[in-house]
């Protein structure tokens, strides 16, 4: 599925500066698990959910990738994503955010739901479901940028899935204009978008969990 359709990108800014912090998979997975931890998954999912804008940058990277170790997840493949995607085609807003809610409450750190329902809402001048779910996706954003700045295999951004690479590379406003190269590694698979010598790393995780 292609992200260009998400103009309202522009209307706001996600990127900004924050703090970089390797990511610690082990740690993460286990604090997922530990009802002890203050980044225990469900602590972070019911900040995220009640009030996203109180998560840190950490807290933001735990959320993300503990995603990972989570079942149950939603894929763009699954039957219930594709009919959410065909009603957003149709630019049935109101279809989509049926199918969406649904489909968030099962997945809600899925960045291809946040943005559909993001945009449904946006198209309904539904500004509080829409600011609220914007809070969501910067906060999970927040996590992505803080595993590295993208300057080098080293310092990669790191994402979940190819969905959220697109997302993040929108975001960037990484075009068309830009090559890509890639080359796998035992982890996941990095992609190297370059553009008159200037070059972006992301690495698409491939964790055997």
């Amino acid at each position: 599925m292609k992200y260009h359709f998400f103009l309202l990108f522009t209307l706001f800014s996600v990127f900004g500066f924050s703090q970089k912090s390797k990511v610690d998979f082990k740690a993460i997975e286990k604090s997922l698990k530990s009802s002890d931890s203050p980044y225990n998954y469900e602590k972070l999912l019911f900040k995220y959910k009640g009030y996203p804008k109180s998560l840190d940058s950490i807290e933001s990277q735990y959320l993300y990738y503990g995603r990972i170790f989570k079942e149950g997840k939603i894929s763009t493949s699954d039957e219930g994503f594709k009919s959410l995607a065909e009603a957003f085609k149709q630019n049935n807003s109101e279809e989509c955010i049926k199918q969406g809610k649904v489909l968030y409450d099962k997945d809600p750190t899925n960045l291809d739901i946040l943005l559909i329902l993001l945009r449904a809402y946006d198209s309904l001048k539904d500004g509080n479901n829409f600011m609220h779910h914007l809070s969501q996706f910067r906060a999970l954003a927040d996590g992505i940028k803080s595993s590295g700045d993208g300057k080098s295999e080293k310092t990669a951004y790191l994402v979940n899935s190819v969905g959220d690479e697109y997302i993040l590379l929108n975001i960037l406003n990484i075009g068309n204009d830009y090559t890509r190269g890639s080359k796998s590694s035992k982890d996941g698979m990095l992609d190297i978008w370059e553009k008159g010598g200037q070059k972006i790393y992301i690495k698409v995780l491939y964790l055997d969990v």
